[in-house]
Parts: C-alpha cells; sequence; structure tokens
C-alpha cells in the first residue's frame, strides 16, 4: 500500500495527476478580486520543505484544500502541523516548495499582512481578544478596512457594517452577549467570538489551530456547529486532537507524521489505516 496515495482527496496523486495550477501571478492592485479557484482548488501546498537546526519539520509536503470545504488535519506533536500554518500564512518561509492561493497569488512572494489581506485568516489555540471591549465593539474594531480605535471612536459605522455585524453576531452565537465586555465571555466563547473577528475581514481561508481546546461539552458542540455552518462559504481547516471533535465535524481528514502526508480520507478510513493506528492513534 502506497502510504502517500489519496484515500479519497487530493493530496496523494502523482505528479502528473495533480491539479493544474496556471496563470497569471496578480499583482498587489489585483489582490481584491481573491483567489483565482476555476481549477477546484483553493490553496496549493506543493513539495514543501522546511528545517529548524537540521530537524525537518516538513518534509515534501503536498497539500491541496478545495473551495469551501471543511478539512480536518491531526498528527502527533512534531508532525508539522503548526508549521504548515505558519508556511501559509507567511511566518516560516520553506526551504524549498511552493504555496500558491487560488491560481495567481504567490503566498511565498507575501509579507504576514499581506497574505491576511488577500483572505487568508488564522486563529491561534489561545484566544486574543480586546477584553476591556465590548463583544460589538471587538467585531468593529476587526472589520475589514481601517481598523483603528481612532477610527472608531470618531467615526460611524455604515448600515451595510452593522448588518454584517449583526450577521456574525448570529454565526457565533453571541447576539444576546453584543454589549458585554470581552473579558466575561467564557472560554468558549472567547474562542467564538474571535472567530467572528475573522470572519468580519471575509477571509476565503480560515486556519483554525485546536478550536475546542478547554471548552465544555455543550461549548464542543456549538463549536462543531459554528464551523460547518462555515464550510460552504468559506475554506476551513481545522487542526485538532480531539478525535470526537473531529469524528462530529470532518469529511475529509488529513493525517501528518514526520513533516509529510501519511494518509487522507474520512474519518473511518484514516482510524482503520494500520499506519495511523501505529503512529498516532495508538489504538
Amino acid at each position: 500500500m502506497n502510504l502517500r496515495a489519496v484515500v479519497g482527496g487530493l493530496s496523494g496523486r502523482s505528479r502528473s495527476e495533480r491539479p493544474p495550477r496556471s496563470g497569471p501571478v496578480l499583482a498587489p492592485g489585483e489582490w481584491t478580486a481573491g483567489p483565482d479557484e476555476s481549477h477546484g482548488v483553493t490553496l496549493y501546498l506543493e513539495e514543501i520543505s522546511v528545517s529548524f537546526d537540521g530537524f525537518k519539520a516538513l518534509n515534501d509536503l503536498t497539500l491541496y484544500i478545495r473551495p469551501g470545504e471543511l478539512r480536518c488535519i491531526i498528527g502527533p506533536n512534531g508532525a508539522g502541523k503548526t508549521t504548515m500554518m505558519d508556511v501559509i500564512t507567511g511566518k516560516t518561509r520553506p526551504d524549498q516548495g511552493s504555496a500558491w492561493f487560488g491560481q495567481s497569488i504567490d503566498l511565498l512572494a507575501l509579507t504576514e499582512p499581506q497574505i491576511a489581506g488577500v483572505g487568508i485568516g488564522r486563529k491561534f489555540q489561545k484566544p486574543t481578544v480586546f477584553e476591556h471591549h465590548t463583544v460589538f465593539e471587538n467585531l468593529e474594531l476587526a472589520a475589514a478596512g481601517d481598523r483603528s480605535v481612532w477610527r472608531l471612536l470618531f467615526t460611524s459605522l455604515t448600515a451595510e457594517q452593522r448588518l454584517r455585524i449583526d450577521e456574525v453576531l448570529q454565526i457565533i452565537h453571541l447576539s444576546e452577549r453584543r454589549h458585554e465586555r470581552a473579558g466575561a465571555l467564557s472560554h468558549g466563547q472567547k474562542q467564538w467570538l474571535e472567530i467572528g473577528m475573522l470572519l468580519m475581514q471575509d477571509p476565503r481561508l480560515l486556519l483554525v489551530d485546536e478550536p475546542v481546546a478547554g471548552m465544555t461539552p455543550q461549548e464542543t458542540e456549538r463549536t462543531a456547529e459554528l464551523l460547518l455552518s462555515l464550510a460552504g462559504r468559506h475554506s476551513v481547516v481545522v487542526v485538532e486532537h480531539d478525535m470526537d471533535f473531529v469524528r462530529s465535524i470532518a469529511r475529509t481528514v488529513t493525517v501528518l507524521h514526520e513533516g509529510h502526508v501519511l494518509a487522507e480520507g474520512s474519518i473511518d478510513q484514516v482510524q482503520s489505516n494500520p499506519k495511523v493506528v501505529e503512529v498516532y492513534l495508538g489504538e
């Protein structure tokens, strides 16, 4: 069995079968149109390698994310999950390989702020909200455009912006808490608020790191509903260790091991893969 072969997904395709990526490289002024997904791929990571002091955090990693899909990434500690997200968001530059957002946006040519500006949002494991501001003000500050406190104090929201904030409050289940300080929210609610802050910037691709760590069972269930509701309008990549949670949301699961894709497919397919059992699940 070829362990790098895809099991119901794209990542393990042979080079001749990989989805095509062609088209002109967009100049900065043309990024506002967002990624060109005409070939059915939002994110291309191809043959990415990253080394830290001789340790290969990523080793010839190839991964494709489709428009509107919700992909779960699992793997043991040191498998390369965080480094992969660091490469996508520009925090880490690979030693080799390519990373494209759609057909025409070369992520390796952009800075971290530019990558956020073209439509890639990242939520870290620990929520980072403005605790002394209200829930509503957090979303207002995160709105696309000039997000300065000066603008918040001295300009009025447009009707369209208010409608968008109301919509996001509904999505993240915080409509009734809109006037409360963010610091008064529970851990799970702070996680939802941070996702809402990213949604205010209308990302095409959303990277979410261990969203249910430390949550109550009720919060975990609501987080599953939230992420499932985002799929379709956004491509969502979730890195998570809670296998029950992964089972509740996953359509396709990618298993990383030693910096490359070990297996990919449905949760049942990867859980029954003997190599996955050996290196990660331990069952």
